[in-house]
């Protein structure tokens, strides 16, 4: 009875693993570039009682096995990449891929972050920089002049100056993929890092080969549908109370062994 009280255990562990990662995505409902994450779940290790092909002692080949098993466990909380939704925000700085990609961000160490949050904003210096000011890779500088910023679908940049009539091309935004996107580690701030499982990044021009389309004056909204999380959470609760009225029904079986002494 003992190995039930531990089963229901890991039951209720990964389930309330379960309900933070969905309580996590709708937190997020409406957080830019936002892509929600699922539990992933595994059965632990098993117990084999009797061999399946064991002779008994009469002789006879035993056809099944007796296994017990030991629970469950969480193996991993993995990142849904699907499109999000694009809503036009009329600002010429915000940007939404179309697609596959992410925008290359370069964090103060020096590193790159990766993220699908396309809401730039210019820099005092006219730098391209996201809300926590980190500059788009390749760090674009606009003219100080600057009264218009066209962005095209391949990531061109270029800024109309003032008193001026044709543009000039200010550079084009490099668009980085992953071969396992699920293997990036989010570090908040609408960021990814690279890590042995996601592989190293491979860039080139939105609109190539394998990569989105660049969509100006709008974003990604967050791809969390909320009657899907709804459910899922209903589910997760049933599961977690299913547990927990199996250490309830050990805790009576383990009364009742007690009380026969009596």
């Amino acid at each position: 009875m003992n190995r039930a009280l531990r089963i229901a255990a890991t039951g209720m562990a990964a389930q309330q693993l379960n309900v933070d990662t969905i309580a996590h995505n709708l937190a997020n409902v409406n957080t830019t570039g936002f892509k929600k994450a699922r539990a992933e779940f595994q059965d632990l290790m098993y117990q084999t009682i009797q061999a399946a092909g064991a002779v008994d002692a009469s002789g006879q080949v035993i056809p099944t096995e007796v296994h017990v098993g030991n629970g469950a466990i969480t193996v991993g909380t993995a990142k849904d990449f699907s499109q999000g939704d694009l809503q036009p925000t009329g600002n010429e700085l915000d940007l939404a891929i179309q697609g596959e990609g992410f925008f290359q961000l370069r964090r103060p160490d020096g590193t790159i972050a990766y993220t699908r949050d396309g809401s730039f904003k210019p820099s005092p210096d006219g730098v391209i920089v996201n809300g926590s000011g980190y500059p788009l890779e390749r760090d674009f500088t606009l003219p100080n002049d600057t009264t218009s910023v066209t962005i095209s679908k391949d990531g061109t940049i270029e800024a109309l100056q003032a008193g001026d009539s044709t543009p000039v091309k200010v550079g084009q935004i490099e668009l980085a993929k992953f071969i396992n996107p699920v293997g990036l580690r989010p570090i908040g701030g609408n960021l990814y890092v690279e890590t042995t499982a996601s592989g190293q990044p491979l860039l080139g021009a939105a609109g190539s080969t394998g990569f989105g389309e660049i969509t100006q004056s709008a974003l990604e909204s967050s791809n969390v549908d909320i009657v899907e999380e709804m459910v899922g959470m209903i589910v997760a609760q049933r599961a977690y109370e299913v547990n927990s009225k199996t250490v309830k029904t050990v805790e009576d079986l383990i009364t009742m062994a007690n009380n026969l002494k009596r």
